[in-house]
């Protein structure tokens, strides 16, 4: 974990599992290292990155966290459950690509991903593969993909299930769901 941690602040990238599929990170708050991650997958720029945090008091740092949200991340978090929100000062100047004005938000609720958060702070990541192939289901297949533009791979801790999390948009009036995952999103539209 210290390896880790040293790697993202230095901009390196960091795989790691998470409850949903294996991530790659960089801490968004370090110069070119969200580069890094669009280079290591061949990601275009406009598939705009997600950031994990380590709690809600995490996110209200770096996004606009109202009653909804609150409510969301109260029930859902951690969780399968992404949140778009309006970014803060801090966040706005963060290369997450070419969406400025909001940020994608998720707690995941894995031992090794929230340790990692909690030591680095809130983490650009996305799924641990190359553009437009299948996310691997274990370590090694991550270091395959991935290879030496990966840092440090955390393979410790239980297996993600292998399913992306559901993602809501919440910067307008009326919450929209962008992708169904590992949440149901009828279970999230009842929840509000």
């Amino acid at each position: 974990m210290s390896a880790a941690t040293e790697a993202l602040d230095r901009g390196g990238l960091v795989a790691f599992p998470t409850d949903t599929v294996f991530g790659v990170a960089a801490r968004p708050d370090v110069g070119a290292a969200t580069s890094a991650v669009f280079d290591a997958k061949s990601r275009p720029r406009d598939l705009t990155l997600p950031v994990l945090v380590s709690s809600l008091e995490a996110a209200r740092g770096i996004a606009v966290v109202d009653r909804r949200a609150a409510s969301l991340a109260e029930r859902f978090w951690p969780g399968a459950l992404t949140i778009v929100l309006p970014r803060t000062e801090v966040s706005m100047r963060w290369d997450l690509g070419s969406t400025h004005e909001s940020i994608a938000l998720r707690m995941p609720d894995h031992p090794v991903a929230l340790d990692l958060l909690r030591r680095g702070g809130p983490l650009a990541t996305t799924s641990a593969n190359r553009s437009g192939e299948a996310t691997p289901l274990d370590c090694e297949g991550v270091r395959a993909a991935l290879g030496d533009s990966v840092a440090v791979y955390l393979c410790a801790g239980p297996m993600p299930a292998g399913t992306a999390s559901t993602v809501v948009d919440l910067t307008g009036a009326e919450l929209r769901v962008l992708r169904e995952g590992a949440l149901a999103a009828a279970d999230v539209l009842d929840a509000l």
